[in-house]
């Protein structure tokens, strides 16, 4: 019994020093990149005398929220959605952000507004997200609305969204939460529903692209910015060997059962951003994600690929990084773009430098996303099959 014993506390022994490692190396991974400030934190403001605090709202109404963002013409929303109490995600709730342009180009009223679904990265929060993107001030000039949803803390400890989990790729837990959230507000807004388009970066990047393969019937385009390759990682060290390797011979498997699942999958216009200075999530990851678009639309192997390569300069406030943008065409249709920046590392191009994970250098990213965002429409059943 003894020498069992000893096994056993040298397992246990060595089971913590495996998770010690691995919390560590995850912190290292999610560290903001050298030279980008912390965000600052700003105390919160002291409640007014006479008013007591709300409990957190079941289905709460929409309300204005406060702070720099609001300075823009447009409304600036804070909600929550919360899911019937049924099945898994019984109690569970998910807050977001929501950015009303203050009036929609005359090309958006009758049919709605264009949304953009954005999702925050590991160590960010969804008001830091629309801060260090800009995203809303050029939605404001496009007629665009912008919705954050946010991971709680309570989901996990650094707000990343468990894009590694083998339920979450195949539609579960925070995939169903947000879409929750996307039909919440497209039915409270005049949304048009045809152009709904989701991006995110890092964590968030890859949670738009498992909710884009989950649910095509509400998103029409997706944009990628520094994420990681869709299905190879269940676990966090698996997770942890993605960002650093990509899918390898993964990659194709896991398009093929998505393609099994739905044989109708219906084409989805892809964007992918990436640094090619990235450690964190490295390039690797952006050439995975470009055969796995290739392969999820069906595109040919004499696909049209036309290669613009952009010098380094001065950009409209920023001077902008050398970078390569890749455009694959069927027939007149642009259904992937790809964008490789020099210079850039683990941060959004063109972004708030005051925040981490943002970079002053551009191309702007935003601007990015919305050009090519404007040039898809997710078909409607009867324009596809015409």
């Amino acid at each position: 019994m003894k020498p069992l014993s000893q096994w056993l506390r040298g397992l246990t022994r060595a089971g913590k020093a495996q998770r010690r490692s691995v919390d560590k190396l995850v912190k290292q991974l999610l560290r903001a990149p050298s030279g980008i400030p912390k965000p600052r934190v700003k105390a919160p403001a002291k409640p007014k005398p006479k008013l007591k605090p709300k409990a957190a709202p079941r289905a709460a109404k929409p309300r204005p929220s406060r702070g720099h963002i609001a300075a823009l013409p447009g409304r600036w929303l804070a909600s929550c959605y919360s899911p019937p109490a049924l099945g898994s995600l019984s109690g569970r709730h998910m807050n977001y952000w929501l950015y009303l342009p203050d009036k929609a180009p005359p090309a958006t009223r009758a049919g709605g507004m264009p949304m953009v679904v954005m999702l925050h990265g590991c160590e960010q929060s969804a008001t830091e997200f629309a801060q260090g993107t800009r995203m809303n001030r050029l939605a404001e000039r496009k007629g665009y609305a912008v919705l954050y949803p946010q991971q709680s803390l309570s989901a996990h400890s650094q707000r990343c969204w468990k894009w590694y989990d083998k339920s979450t790729q195949e539609g579960g837990g925070e995939v169903r939460l947000i879409a929750g959230v996307i039909e919440q507000v497209a039915g409270r807004y005049p949304i048009d529903r045809s152009r709904i388009y989701i991006c995110g970066i890092s964590a968030g990047a890859a949670m738009a692209n498992i909710v884009a393969l989950n649910h095509p019937e509400l998103i029409a385009a997706l944009g990628l910015h520094s994420g990681p390759a869709y299905g190879a990682g269940h676990g966090v060290i698996n997770a942890l060997s993605v960002m650093q390797h990509g899918a390898s011979g993964q990659g194709d498997a896991a398009i093929a059962a998505v393609l099994n699942r739905r044989p109708a999958f219906p084409r989805m216009p892809t964007i992918l951003i990436q640094g090619a200075g990235d450690t964190v999530v490295r390039p690797i990851n952006q050439t995975h994600l470009m055969r796995q678009s290739l392969l999820l639309n069906r595109m040919p192997s004499d696909t049209a690929v036309l290669v613009e390569l952009k010098p380094a300069g001065r950009g409209e406030r920023n001077p902008a990084n050398a970078h390569q943008i890749r455009d694959f065409y069927v027939g007149k249709k642009l259904l992937l773009r790809v964008a490789h920046i020099e210079g850039l590392d683990h941060a959004w191009s063109g972004g708030d430098a005051s925040l981490a994970f943002n970079a002053k250098a551009g191309p702007d990213a935003s601007k990015m996303l919305l050009d090519f965002f404007s040039r898809q429409r997710r078909l409607r059943p009867l324009d596809a099959a015409a």
